[in-house]
């Protein structure tokens, strides 16, 4: 095919130079500006044609996304047209067609235009420090077991990322999560404890509100007297709010949650909002996604903006 002209996109001034984030490239010099260069950082290679027009709304963007990492990939741009060496040995079949690669090898690509934003997730992907994609990727699956049901799944993948990484917060929120829903209290403060104190993780947090419920609750089978009282009277609020501690404390969040919405619906205010400020403890406790929470929320604003 005939060129007529030159109208490839060319990469946009400022910051790092173009030589060293993005630059043209060619069979000739793919060995160096790709496979030894991945060597030491991920390199993207963007296949183009100047008659292709979804490539004219792609390069742009993968060249402004690449000079906002600061240098953490480079973009090697080829256009099949005067190269079509690499791009028939990578079975390039249509274009704009994009390659990552990682020492030496193609790890992750796509092909056609995309949005801006998923370019940005793509190259923010490759960008992270070794490991850390691996990292996430684990943390993504024990979570996914976690809410699954499956603990055993959850504690293993949990404890390989913190092979990983020791001190990850989420995977020690999440480790300790695990052992408290299979009902291993002492262990899983164990685990909490490892993370720093004022560390910020909903699980993390979550199993700090249950043990801290679990401290200061009756043990559930001292809780006869106060369900006893409730059947002689069913507004003691005092029996129905140490009814429903011994039942956070069991770790039975939905029945405590049902107790303070009562108190809360039949007097708000009741022993300086005690039952109120139980309440929000008994949702972070249950995790601020449960469905504890949620439909808990929902009840509390309808009574409170009833």
């Amino acid at each position: 095919m005939s060129l007529i002209g030159d109208t490839r996109p060319q990469p946009s001034t400022g910051g790092p130079s173009a030589d060293d984030l993005i630059v043209e490239g060619s069979d000739a010099n793919f060995m160096r500006d790709v496979i030894e260069e991945s060597r030491t950082r991920p390199v993207i290679v963007d296949f183009w044609a100047t008659w292709c027009g979804p490539c004219k709304q792609l390069t742009p963007a993968l060249e402004k996304v690449v000079r906002a990492a600061g240098g953490a990939v480079k973009l090697v741009k080829i256009d099949v047209d005067r190269n079509p060496g690499f791009a028939g040995q990578l079975r390039v079949q249509s274009i704009p067609t994009v390659y990552a690669f990682v020492n030496g090898q193609p790890v992750d690509g796509f092909m056609g235009a995309k949005p801006e934003s998923e370019v940005k997730a793509f190259v923010d992907r490759l960008a992270k420090p070794p490991g850390e994609a691996e990292l996430e990727e684990i943390l993504a699956m024990a979570k996914e077991s976690l809410e699954l049901g499956d603990l055993g799944g959850a504690a293993q993948a949990f404890a390989e990322a913190l092979q990983l990484a020791p001190d990850n917060v989420k995977a020690l929120g999440g480790l300790a999560r695990v052992y408290l829903s299979g009902g291993d209290a002492e262990r899983a403060r164990e685990i909490a404890d490892m993370a720093p104190a004022d560390a910020k993780d909903p699980d993390l947090e979550s199993v700090r509100a249950a043990l801290a419920l679990a401290d200061s609750a009756p043990p559930l089978e001292e809780a006869a007297p106060f369900e006893a009282r409730l059947a002689k009277d069913d507004n003691d609020h005092e029996a129905r709010f140490e009814l429903a501690k011994a039942l956070a404390g069991a770790g039975r969040f939905e029945e405590a949650a049902d107790h303070l919405l009562t108190i809360v619906a039949r007097d708000r205010a009741w022993n300086d909002e005690a039952a109120r400020k139980q309440l929000l403890t008994v949702f972070e406790a249950a995790g601020p996604m449960s469905d504890v929470a949620k439909q808990g929320r929902r009840r509390l604003s309808s009574i409170l903006f009833s």
